[in-house]
């Protein structure tokens, strides 16, 4: 176990204000989390602190990263989208999401249930890394809402580092603003983010 880690649940990640208190969501589902470090840990991954949270990689590839939230914890597959998921528990973050995948836990019972299940989907996360298999990228992207065209034909500096970031980061951003349903809305996101773009960062990072 990696001491850094331990912090996470005493203080939890820090991206909000509960953490370090005693309603941070990582003290909602304690055992839940333990009892997942455990068998992450157990499958031979590396345990590391990414973004505050607990990530678990094999020869330095980011494979799985265990996460607290509201309704429920999890542990999330950066290329979740190439396993099996033969008992179909696996499921995407959101409705956009292309590569990740997610086990969602709400009772420890559930994974002391789930076990094999879930080392199962672990061991072919790793064997993904061994064979260096990539999730194809995906050249679509939503449509360019108005008001950030304007701004990236005004602006060619963040016009080139919107062009230079990941697809799935463009991605991100397009979808981030587009969901916004008021002009005004757009524009306060987009301004918001250009600090991110022109320093080559993601929406979440």
């Amino acid at each position: 176990m990696n001491p850094q880690v331990d912090h996470y649940f005493i203080d939890g990640c820090g991206r909000c204000p509960l953490g370090g208190t005693p309603q941070c969501k990582v003290h909602k589902w304690t055992q839940e989390l333990i009892a997942l470090r455990s068998i992450l840990i157990n499958c031979g991954l590396t345990e590391e602190l990414k973004w505050g949270m607990p990530c678990y990689t094999f020869q330095k590839k980011n494979v799985v990263i265990l996460s607290a939230f509201k309704e429920s914890c999890t542990i999330s597959f950066f290329k979740g989208a190439l396993l099996s998921n033969e008992h179909q528990l696996l499921t995407a973050p959101g409705e956009n999401s292309r590569t990740t995948r997610q086990f969602k836990f709400t009772d420890l019972n559930e994974i002391l249930q789930n076990e094999k299940t879930i080392k199962a989907s672990i061991f072919e996360a790793i064997e993904i890394e061994k064979a260096g298999l990539e999730i194809e990228k995906s050249s679509d992207l939503p449509p360019i809402p108005d008001e950030f065209q304007e701004l990236l034909d005004e602006n060619q500096l963040l016009k080139s580092a919107f062009e230079n970031l990941t697809p799935g980061r463009q991605r991100g951003y397009l979808l981030f603003i587009s969901q916004a349903k008021q002009s005004k809305t757009r524009l306060k996101r987009i301004e918001k983010y250009i600090p991110k773009i022109l320093k080559g960062e993601g929406l979440n990072y």
